[in-house]
């Protein structure tokens, strides 16, 4: 069989609609009284290798810990998939976690790559086809949190959604209840979900993990200004910003922002102006942490039933597998 995927850009951030549109999105979000910037933003090509880096990192424990209960548990992972079953890897970034699964032999019949950074995903992609070329493989580019569009010849029956790492927590609790929901109506009976989720635990641990002392997380952080001046015409300067993440205990989530080193402002087409005070913030990302029982709580909540978790001997990171209640 010859080494060709099929990809569908249902993004295309260079088109003049989606253009003015995610223009639209970054300036409103800058002009709010808490500046902010949507975590998806990050994802440009350089973004999405940045981010591959940090997943190596000794620091970030969620990329190993995944892989350990993925190594343990992967005969009842493979019981639970069942056979003939599409996987539509949701961020699929590399498609190194699936392709890793597809190496350990737990093997769709279908692979459908599901990414916002499209050229990253298609080169990615195309590198898993002539690694396994028995495999269909079909890669999506959109942004799957504002809606998830697949294509129509995706079948409906035998869908499994594998949306590994920790995005969930990128959501609000009541917006991944909503994503969660949404996922659930996208497939019948037969369908299922495969997801990894972090866990609460020690400050310390998680501080680290989103702090980095080589500092390629700030990296990764700081990339998102220059990815907004491509987007957005803006004229931000990358060295007036530090890289700012801590976990909030109280809320259960890390927090990532970019702080302003001193006072400044910055400018983009439309005669658009925002001034920042020295220490004033943008706001990047929330990350949950759930616990067990709580993430248990909310696949139920969101419509899913018959919901097996497998945990690390640390209880840092889980996976849930779990079936749409029809």
């Amino acid at each position: 069989m010859p080494s060709r995927i099929r990809l569908h850009q249902i993004l295309d951030w260079d088109s003049p609609q989606q253009n003015t549109s995610l223009r639209r999105e970054l300036a409103a979000g800058l002009l709010q009284q808490q500046a902010a910037i949507a975590p998806k933003f990050f994802y440009d090509k350089l973004g999405s290798r940045l981010f591959e880096a940090i997943t190596e990192l000794p620091e970030y424990y969620p990329t190993r810990t995944e892989a350990a209960i993925f190594d343990k548990h992967l005969a009842d992972i493979r019981k639970a998939l069942g056979e003939d079953f599409t996987l539509i890897d949701l961020g699929c970034g590399s498609c190194g976690k699936a392709g890793r699964l597809f190496h350990a032999g737990l093997l769709p019949s279908r692979y459908v790559a599901v990414d916002i950074s499209v050229e990253f995903m298609r080169d990615s992609l195309q590198q898993l086809k002539r690694e396994l070329p028995a495999i269909e493989m079909t890669g999506v580019g959109l942004d799957f949190t504002a809606e998830l569009q697949l294509p129509d010849d995706i079948p409906l029956e035998r869908r499994t959604f594998f949306y590994p790492g920790s995005s969930i927590g990128n959501f609000s609790p009541p917006d991944a209840e909503r994503f969660l929901r949404g996922l659930a109506d996208r497939m019948d009976a037969s369908g299922g979900l495969l997801i990894g989720v972090d866990l609460v635990k020690d400050k310390a641990v998680l501080d680290a993990a989103y702090d980095d002392p080589l500092g390629v997380t700030a990296a990764f952080n700081r990339n998102l200004l220059r990815h907004v001046n491509a987007r957005l015409g803006a004229d931000f300067d990358i060295g007036d910003w530090r890289h700012v993440a801590f976990y909030n205990i109280a809320n259960a989530r890390i927090e990532m922002y970019l702080e302003a080193r001193r006072a400044l402002t910055v400018s983009w087409p439309e005669a658009a102006i925002r001034h920042f005070a020295a220490g004033e913030r943008i706001h990047t990302e929330n990350s949950y942490k759930y616990s067990p029982e709580g993430f248990t709580a909310l696949l139920d909540s969101a419509g899913f039933g018959d919901i097996q978790p497998w945990t690390d001997p640390h209880n840092w990171f889980a996976l849930f597998f779990a079936r749409p209640v029809k």
